[in-house]
């Protein structure tokens, strides 16, 4: 990758192309810096914790590179946008209209990029009102003082703060949305991608210290424990990348024709179907429902920590630390990574257009057979994937609740959506290299 990156900074168009996104990315970090009037920024940080993943507001604080626990400009980030994005796939499985949209090629495919960014700003602004109710109602003891997260609620200064907040952080949602196009259109790879890449690694100064100060202040066994989770930390990116690679190549070969006086066909190729093809998303989506019941009783004042009660049990089973919210996790995850890939890949569809295109997969009849067997070979390939996604996901809770060593917001789900982006970018920067260093008609 190094490599890569080395040979694209040679090429003058691309190296400007790289100092332009390096721009947009430091323009989004002073934004994450930026903090929003009428906010306590120490009660916004304590109410959030020390910044898990497992919780939904402690992984939108991951996503935001901190920029929501710190109650800053970008705190909403790119959220607003994902979730979107997340709405509009489904619609367009169920909304006609849309489905014809998405494949009307690049005309269709901006429309729906506009229709999604009008969501995400909708998205964006319920979650920011969402998030400034959650902040009224909190309060904390600091120091041996109540301190409330706004620091004006009643009567104008109160209105004043509430249009403030929720102005600053949607404002912060949109722009976050112009300054990934800037990238799409003048730098290089995703721009969302690249700021949500940004925004996580933005954190690992903070991840490294909060190590050293497990190994500093914690018992003697976390000498040995840290370094081995480094280890196997290392080891998992490694396995990551190899799984996000692996790839069931099925077999197709194309019968000749002749159309005119050219003839067509007669060579071989194959459908590649990728391990973790689903990526993240059944992750976000798990991770949702899981989170969904604690979240809703957060924004209400609720969070279980009082008298043993009805809502203390409750949440309990919601609790990200225990073995149960890890089996219940697990399973969330393989059967929402089988709902994604159910909506997303088609195999009456493919079976019908290898037809089309005198396609057939050796040893299979055109139709049915195929069809059938491009289905047994996508289920089997699911449930690898989902187990892969299931226990990278699992993985730092089942950690911590071995070892103790808590707090590890770089877990599986940062570590899938940093490999995906790195292996989208770099294969982003090789294709535009490519075209730069063709060989000519005389060579």
């Amino acid at each position: 990758m190094f490599q890569v990156f080395r040979n694209a900074w040679k090429v003058a168009d691309l190296r400007k192309k790289i100092l332009f996104t390096g721009l947009i990315i430091l323009v989004f970090r002073i934004g994450c810096a930026i903090f929003v009037p009428f906010l306590d920024t120490e009660v916004v940080r304590t109410m959030l914790g020390e910044g898990s993943e497992s919780t939904l507001l402690g992984f939108m604080d991951t996503m935001t590179g901190g920029a929501l626990g710190n109650g800053t400009l970008f705190a909403m980030s790119i959220t607003p946008y994902i979730n979107a994005s997340i709405i509009m796939q489904l619609l367009t499985v169920a909304i006609p209209v849309l489905e014809r949209l998405s494949k009307e090629g690049d005309e269709g495919r901006k429309k729906i990029n506009t229709i999604t960014k009008f969501v995400a700003l909708g998205i964006g602004l319920f979650q920011s009102v969402a998030f400034y109710i959650a902040l009224r109602n909190h309060s904390e003891f600091i120091d041996g003082s109540l301190r409330f997260a706004v620091r004006h609620t009643e009567g104008f200064e109160g209105f004043l703060a509430m249009i403030t907040i929720v102005g600053c952080f949607t404002a912060g949602a949109s722009l976050i949305i112009w300054l990934g196009d800037r990238i799409n259109e003048n730098g290089i790879g995703n721009g969302i991608s690249i700021i949500l890449f940004a925004g996580i690694v933005s954190r690992l100064p903070f991840d490294i210290m909060h190590l050293i100060n497990q190994m500093s202040v914690q018992d003697a066994q976390n000498y040995v424990l840290v370094p081995v989770y480094l280890l196997i930390y290392i080891s998992m990116i490694a396995f990551v990348v190899l799984m996000t690679n692996a790839e069931r190549r099925i077999p197709v070969q194309y019968a000749k024709r002749v159309v005119g006086r050219k003839m067509y066909g007669g060579q071989s190729s194959h459908i590649p179907i990728k391990v973790a093809m689903a990526g993240v998303m059944p992750i976000i989506f798990a991770m949702s429902i899981m989170s969904l019941p604690s979240t809703l009783l957060f924004f209400f004042g609720i969070d279980g920590r009082g008298e043993p009660g009805f809502w203390t049990t409750f949440l309990s089973v919601f609790n990200p630390g225990t073995w149960l919210y890890a089996v219940i996790y697990f399973f969330l995850i393989i059967a929402f990574n089988y709902f994604y890939i159910s909506i997303q890949y088609n195999p009456i569809e493919i079976a019908n257009n290898l037809k089309k295109n005198n396609g057939a997969i050796p040893g299979y009849r055109p139709g049915k057979p195929t069809s059938d067997f491009i289905y047994n070979s996508l289920s089997k390939i699911t449930l690898i994937g989902a187990i892969f996604l299931g226990f990278i996901a699992i993985f730092p809770i089942v950690f911590t609740n071995v070892t103790g060593i808590t707090g590890m917001a770089m877990g599986g789900t940062t570590m899938l959506i940093l490999v995906g982006v790195a292996l989208e970018t770099m294969r982003s920067l090789e294709g535009q290299m490519m075209m730069r260093h063709h060989k000519g008609f005389l060579e």
